[in-house]
């Protein structure tokens, strides 16, 4: 299972509900484009994190060391009333001479979440010694990453969707020389995207409406590669967000 963005949204300009269901979860609205949602504004006002802060030793260091800092976003609007559930994602930075992070964009034919872009990861299972056995495990299912060439480095603080799963993001090195096999009923495609790209908020989007007297809001990083623009937002945004806090700290 791939853990992509989860919203309670509905706006009439720009989707139609596809259930008589209460719940408006984007996983059961149709023709949902994130990307007509206009943007608020963008954080270039804040420093990119150098690039040098971004090498496999200083991320080693950044971990083994911790500055005090703080996420900047913990939990979604919940829209789901059901118990929670633990989950983890993988967020794999290749050590390439520029650092790249692995991302995946789920299949067309899914019922949610479809064609969104999303870290590898899924829920946890019983069998699992912690969240890093967890993100390891659903990585190779999805993307055939082999944990041989994964060095975990720990953990962001949890984040909650709003669909009731309590994310841990487990930032790992992924030694270059690897070959993937995606698991073709989940996964549309595997790129990378520069780290340097998202740890620079100029590049962070934040978009917002109100809906029913409630103001929803999320983040976005699109990024444009020799393919087609990789629209990340959602939970995946919100997580690298929270990521760019812990490298940007004093």
């Amino acid at each position: 299972m791939l853990v992509a963005a989860f919203f309670y949204l509905s706006f009439s300009k720009f989707f139609t509900v596809s259930s008589n269901s209460p719940d408006t979860s984007l996983s059961r609205l149709s023709h949902f484009d994130p990307r007509q949602i206009p943007v608020e504004s963008v954080d270039s006002h804040l420093p990119a994190v150098p690039l040098a802060s971004l090498q496999p030793a200083a991320l080693r260091q950044r971990f083994a060391s911790p500055p005090v800092w703080a996420p900047e976003l913990l939990a979604e609007k919940q829209f789901l009333d059901r118990p929670p559930m633990h989950a983890s994602v993988l967020v794999p930075i290749v050590m390439r001479e520029q650092p790249t992070v692995l991302l995946t964009e789920r299949t067309m034919h899914l019922s949610t979440h479809s064609g969104q872009i999303a870290f590898p990861g899924g829920k946890a299972d019983e069998g699992d010694a912690d969240a890093s056995a967890t993100a390891l495990r659903e990585a190779q299912e999805e993307v055939g990453l082999d944990p041989a060439f994964v060095q975990v480095l720990g953990v962001l603080p949890h984040y909650v969707t709003g669909s009731a799963f309590i994310i841990t993001p487990v930032i790992a090195l992924v030694q270059p020389g690897f070959t993937l096999t995606p698991n073709a009923h989940e996964v549309a495609d595997v790129f990378e995207v520069p780290l340097e790209f998202l740890m620079n908020p100029a590049h962070h989007q934040r978009h917002a409406f109100e809906w029913e007297g409630v103001r929803r809001e999320w983040f976005a990083m699109p990024y444009q590669d020799d393919v087609m623009q990789r629209f990340i937002w959602g939970a995946t945004a919100g997580i690298l967000r929270n990521f760019y806090r812990l490298l940007s700290a004093a």
